[in-house]
């Protein structure tokens, strides 16, 4: 499920123009926000953590993902998360969300390709979104946005929008939820 924002606070989930990708219950009070890169070992590794929580508290949680490719440090992050929002122009976000951080290996054009056929994704109308790089700007603006908040790394979470040190582990992440939905 996505949603149209248009907040200019880039810790909010509102916070960036255009669609959001969330999941969860979007009326939910509790909101977490991820910034994360489809290369990143400890984002693949917050995947399924992330998941456990909507999947625990969705009723109760929204969870929207943005992205913050590191070029430097991973030379496809870029591409595959405009594979992601091409995959989300043809409804199938979360899919290749998922596809992507369980093999993030494999985010050369020609994987990304295999990713979006086994989605069944119309692949003419994926190989021109991808050769025109129509999503850059998007997968750009997610990344300013992250830049604008002082992020370095990632993953980066927001609860609410208060940053959630993870650096010490996953289970910090679990924790604030709890917390916040006050049962510490």
């Amino acid at each position: 499920m996505s949603t149209t924002t248009n907040s200019t606070d880039p810790r909010h989930p509102s916070g960036l123009p255009g669609t959001e990708h969330e999941t969860g219950n979007s009326a939910a009070t509790l909101t977490l926000v991820e910034y994360g890169d489809y290369e990143c070992p400890r984002c693949a590794q917050a995947e399924p953590a992330t998941r456990h929580l909507v999947e625990t508290f969705g009723d109760r949680l929204r969870f929207v993902f943005r992205h913050f490719p590191d070029a430097a440090a991973h030379p496809h992050a870029e591409l595959a998360a405009e594979a992601a929002e091409a995959a989300a122009a043809q409804g199938k976000f979360w899919q290749m969300h998922a596809r992507l951080f369980s093999q993030p290996q494999h985010l050369k054009p020609a994987a990304l390709a295999q990713h979006a056929e086994a989605l069944e994704l119309d692949m003419v109308r994926f190989h021109a979104e991808m050769a025109d790089h129509v999503y850059l700007q998007r997968v750009r603006e997610h990344h300013a946005a992250g830049v604008q908040l002082g992020l370095r790394g990632t993953p980066s979470f927001f609860l609410n929008d208060e940053l959630v040190d993870v650096s010490f582990g996953l289970e910090h992440l679990e924790r604030a939820v709890l917390a916040a939905l006050g049962n510490p």
